[in-house]
């Protein structure tokens, strides 16, 4: 019987365990107890643990055939110590796991200008959070190298579905830069990443990256404008970069800072994913043919 560990229990975690084998036992680590019992009604045993702490899973004896890491690194700092202490948690355990799959970040790339951009493009990763995803993945490839340990990278794109579009911000009338200044943002829809993590766990190669993101080419702003019309909304004003500097806040501002378009083709020919939504296009034309009763709501 297969045992998998997911290090983080969203909502993607939960997408991926329903396509695991009916057989498959499935843990979770998580810090509050309080989330135990929602936990176990989707049949994932809860594990106790928290990563910004030395004791974590003190009672995990035989790790698990593969291990699903989706807990972000911490929030200061270059390194990724939340990834070391899981690794060391799971290095005392009898048995290692046989395969691991870490979902990170295309972060890791930095600002690449709007070129097309391959696993094996260098990481240059410009803000803190973006060298913490690289250090995370330093730090993983010696570990599996030196247990042997099938590792495999996700280098994930921004992450939508229904609950997560940027409607809020069209509201409030958020600009979005010219297209001259625009820059590119790669998307992969949950539903999609969850069928890649299980790609990944069975299919990956050994300590191999991969990019995730679906097929569409979009800027920023014709990405806002096509949510803008699909939900009857304001089109975004457009704004020079000189003054995005002006008026934006930092965080923002760094998220635009950075354009990649990237490659796919390890994704599709060596996990053999065939995407369910190609492009937010499709997934729009989806949520216009369901009944009206059934559409996706306009958070508020």
């Amino acid at each position: 019987m297969l045992r998998i560990l997911f290090i983080g229990c969203s909502d993607i975690a939960l997408r991926t365990a329903c396509l695991l084998p009916a057989r498959t036992r499935l843990y979770g680590l998580i810090r509050r107890p309080e989330a135990a019992p929602a936990l176990r009604a989707t049949g994932i045993t809860p594990i106790h643990g928290d990563l910004d702490y030395k004791t974590l899973i003190t009672h995990l004896r035989t790790a698990p055939f593969a291990v699903v890491h989706l807990v972000p690194p911490g929030m200061e700092g270059d390194e990724d110590r939340r990834t070391r202490r899981l690794l060391a948690a799971l290095s005392r355990a009898a048995v290692l796991p046989q395969r691991y799959v870490y979902v990170s970040t295309t972060g890791v790339y930095g600002d690449c200008h709007g070129q097309r951009v391959s696993e094996t493009h260098s990481r240059t990763a410009q803000t803190a959070r973006g060298k913490r995803r690289v250090d995370a993945e330093n730090v993983l490839r010696r570990w599996a190298a030196r247990h042997r340990v099938r590792l495999s990278l996700l280098r994930v794109a921004a992450i939508y579905d229904a609950a997560r579009l940027p409607l809020d911000r069209i509201r409030r009338g958020a600009p979005v830069l010219f297209p001259e200044h625009d820059i590119y943002v790669n998307r992969i829809h949950t539903d999609d990443l969850a069928r890649i993590i299980w790609a990944a766990l069975f299919r990956g190669r050994p300590n191999r990256a991969y990019n995730v993101a679906d097929n569409a080419e979009l800027k920023m702003g014709a990405y806002f404008e096509m949510l803008a019309e699909a939900f009857v909304l304001p089109l975004p004003p457009r704004i020079s970069w000189e003054e995005a500097e002006r008026t934006m806040a930092p965080i923002l501002l760094s998220l635009m800072s950075e354009s990649r378009r990237l490659d796919t083709r390890r994704l599709h020919e060596e996990l053999r994913v065939t995407l369910r939504y190609p492009d937010p296009q499709t997934f729009l034309a989806e949520w216009r043919e369901r009944p009206t009763s059934s559409q996706l709501p306009l958070p508020l």
